[in-house]
Formats: C-alpha cells, sequence, structure tokens
C-alpha cells in the first residue's frame, strides 16, 4: 500500500468536496428553481465533465496552464503560481472536473422543494437567506450528503486529468490510481489489487451512501 498516494488522494478528496460545497450548493439551488432560457446551455456545459474523456479535458488544461501559455505565464509572471505537474493544478481541475458530481444530486434534492413551501415561508416573513437556511435545506440534506459523497469518490478515483496534468510526483501528485497503475507497470500485482481493493471499497460505500440518501429523500417527499 502506497502510504503517501493515499495522503495526496484523501486530501485532494476532502479539499474538492469543500471547496465545492458553497458554489455547488448555490448553482443547484438556481438551477433548480431557475425558469432563464439559457438554463438549458448552463446544464449542457455542467455535463461536459460526464462525457468528454478525462484525458481530453487534461490536454486542454495542460495547453491553458502550462508556462508556455498566456494564462499560464501570467500567473507565473504575477502570482508565482505553477499549477502544471502540481498539487494546486490537481485541485483545480479535480473541482472543475468533478462540479456535475456535487451539483446533480443537490439539484434534484431543491427540484423536490415544492415551490408553495418556499412561498410560504416568504409570506410568513422569512427572507431568501433564511428560507434557505431554515427550511430548504434541511429538506434537501440527503443530496447534500449524495454530492459530497459523489465527489469525494470520483477524485479518489480519478486518473485521466491527473495523469495529463500532474503526472506522478511522489507526495505531490502521484495518487492512488496513478500507484496502481505504476505498480501493474512494475509487475507488482499484490500492491496494485490491495490499491484497487480499497478503492473500489470506497465507490461501493458511496453509492450505497447515494442510495440511501434518495431513499430518504423520496421518503421526504411523500
Amino acid at each position: 500500500m502506497d502510504w503517501q498516494a493515499a495522503r495526496v488522494s484523501l486530501s485532494l478528496a476532502v479539499l474538492t468536496a469543500g471547496l465545492l460545497l458553497l458554489p455547488g450548493l448555490f448553482l443547484a439551488r438556481w438551477l433548480a428553481h431557475t425558469r432563464w432560457w439559457g438554463k438549458p446551455v448552463v446544464e449542457a456545459l455542467l455535463m461536459l465533465p460526464l462525457l468528454l474523456p478525462p484525458t481530453v479535458i487534461g490536454f486542454y488544461l495542460l495547453l491553458s496552464l502550462g508556462q508556455g501559455a498566456p494564462l499560464g505565464a501570467w500567473l507565473a509572471t504575477h502570482f508565482h503560481l505553477r499549477l502544471v505537474f502540481s498539487f494546486a493544478g490537481l485541485l483545480l481541475a479535480s473541482v472543475l472536473l468533478n462540479l456535475p458530481f456535487m451539483v446533480q444530486p443537490l439539484q434534484r434534492a431543491f427540484a423536490g422543494i415544492p415551490q408553495s413551501l418556499r412561498e410560504a415561508a416568504w409570506v410568513s416573513g422569512l427572507s431568501h437567506g433564511q428560507t434557505l437556511w431554515r427550511i430548504e435545506l434541511p429538506l434537501a440534506w440527503p443530496g447534500l450528503l449524495a454530492g459530497l459523497a459523489l465527489t469525494a469518490a470520483h477524485t479518489l478515483g480519478e486518473f485521466g486529468v491527473v495523469l495529463m496534468l500532474g503526472g506522478s510526483i511522489p507526495g505531490e501528485t502521484r495518487t492512488l490510481s496513478i500507484a496502481i497503475y505504476d505498480r501493474v507497470q512494475a509487475f507488482d500485482m499484490a500492491s496494485a489489487q490491495a490499491m484497487s481493493l480499497v478503492l473500489l471499497g470506497l465507490a461501493v460505500a458511496a453509492l450505497a451512501l447515494v442510495f440511501a440518501f434518495d431513499r430518504q429523500r423520496a421518503l421526504q417527499e411523500r
């Protein structure tokens, strides 16, 4: 077991889920209730990370953030920030890649809250913020926890973007998925199997939580 890679993967998963929590929550709530004509375009863009191969996303991020690119050079010059082959770059890529995993369960949860309930809260004197905090979030918590579980599990198993943008730097960009690939390349099947079983167990646990939260949400809607 590569504990150094496990630490990098766990840090990446926790930070990604934490950074996506607030923007994912507000984006999901907006998508659940807006009737803006451009909503399908926003939802299509949100779905892109689910449809594009991760290596394609990693390739374009590599082109955009490398020091030979205008954006990468500007970040390096003004902020001394190197995003290619660094943990910071992996975190940025992970946030972009996992946005739909956070938003979609939350969007379904917010969409399941009757509009009449929100309007009753406003008539009772609650502001929009108070309605979100005191009425909507207590009802949408299964979607929130499902989004966190899916985001963390997907981050732990991500391979293509990590390989393209981060490489395999021990202690910085080598995650468990990269460590498994390296172990297979070295014909160390025992270590690869041990790490694969860990990721498999985490994925099954995350899916079990998602289905449990969906069941809880369905019971709330009855």
